[in-house]
This record gives C-alpha cells, sequence and structure tokens, in this order.
C-alpha cells in the first residue's frame, strides 16, 4: 500500500491550501485516513482523521473551525483543506491509513508534503 501526498507550498498567514492524498488502492480498504503533521523539533501530531466507513471526524483543536478532512470516493481521494492558515502551521503534513487485518490495525504512511505559512 502506498500513499501519495501533494498539494503543500509557501503561503501567507490567512490564504489557503488543499492537500491531496491518493492511496494505491481503494480508500475503502482502509479503516481510517488521516493526516498528521510535524515541525522541526517537534513531534508528530494528529491532524485531522476520518472513519472511512462510518465517516466521523476528529480534528485537533489547533485547527478545528479552520481544517476540513473529506474525501471523493469517485475520484479515490481524501483532502485537507486549510483555511486561515498560520505561521505555526508550518509543518511537514503527512498523509496515514489505517488497516484493520481482523485483529489489529495497520499504519500506511505517505511521504510528507512541506507546508510553509511566512509572511
Amino acid at each position: 500500500v502506498q500513499l501519495q501526498a501533494s498539494g503543500g507550498g509557501l503561503v501567507q498567514p490567512g490564504e489557503s491550501l488543499r492537500l491531496s492524498c491518493a492511496p494505491s488502492g481503494s480508500i475503502f480498504s482502509f479503516a481510517v485516513m488521516g493526516w498528521y503533521r510535524q515541525a522541526p523539533g517537534t513531534q508528530r501530531e494528529l491532524v485531522a482523521r476520518m472513519q472511512i466507513a462510518g465517516g466521523s471526524r476528529n480534528y485537533a483543536d489547533s485547527v478545528k473551525g479552520r481544517f476540513t478532512i473529506s474525501r471523493d470516493d469517485a475520484k479515490n481521494m481524501v483532502y485537507l483543506q486549510m483555511d486561515s492558515l498560520k505561521p505555526e502551521d508550518t509543518a511537514v503534513y503527512y498523509c496515514k491509513g489505517d488497516v484493520f487485518d481482523g485483529k489489529r490495525y495497520i499504519d500506511f504512511w505517505g511521504r510528507g508534503t512541506q507546508v510553509t505559512v511566512s509572511s
């Protein structure tokens, strides 16, 4: 399983970006898909995640109201819409998918995409 993340870039505070995650297999093979980020000198942290079957979503408190995780089943893509970006959102963003094999969850990570918010 491979996850390809894209859409990062350099933006000014207050602007928007949309990240995309393309899994090599169907998104329905995953139990959960989500986005994490890691800034220099910090631990990787959850940004947003989505239960594929039920559609429930969870967000980090720091991004609630500004970021939205969504998916397009027809395009087999998962997105992270990031609005009202702040300098503290600067990080490498990673797409993650969890597959349940009947006994445990197996994590799959994509390569990160850099998001830089700076004036």
